[in-house]
């Protein structure tokens, strides 16, 4: 694991707030010169820590009105077969996250659609050609924590 200190984690704050801030407004927030905070920048970027910078867009406002949590239990626990299941949701448009789970069921995937007749064709693609023990849809009525940014410094 990459040594990050305070300053780091104030700058990874800032940026899960706000991926587009600009090098001068972030460098200012944390304390730092312009050019230590782009060598810091550069380092948490080069480590992997920083996987990339999203918009965060109002899907509803677009019309995708419904999210679906997808829990599916499978029969099938093969490498083989759970890298063509990978493979199959992948391709899946509506599937904003997708994991491989303990417990009772083996995957959970966070499904985005236009109602409900997008989430029966969603559902219809997903049973196609592989034999999925039990799939269950649990819809969601209302996003009350969504894309919360990790608060760092007291997850440590």
């Amino acid at each position: 694991m990459e040594k990050i200190d305070e300053i780091d984690n104030k700058i990874l704050a800032c940026l899960q707030k706000d991926g587009a801030i600009s090098q001068r407004d972030l460098a200012e927030r944390v304390g730092l010169s312009q050019n230590a905070c782009w060598r810091r920048l550069q380092r948490l970027n080069a480590s992997g820590l920083i996987r990339g910078t999203h918009a965060d867009i109002d899907l509803a406002a677009l019309g995708y009105d419904l999210t679906v949590f997808v829990m599916i239990r499978t029969r099938h626990h093969s490498k083989e077969w759970a890298d063509n299941f990978r493979k199959h949701v992948e391709r899946m448009p509506e599937v904003t996250d997708f994991y491989r789970i303990g417990g009772d069921w083996d995957y959970l995937i966070k499904v985005v659609t236009r109602g409900m007749s997008g989430y029966d064709g969603f559902y219809q693609k997903l049973i196609t050609n592989f034999d999925l023990a039990t799939v269950t849809g649990f819809f969601s009525m209302e996003a009350i924590i969504e894309n919360r940014a990790a608060d760092l410094a007291r997850l440590r």
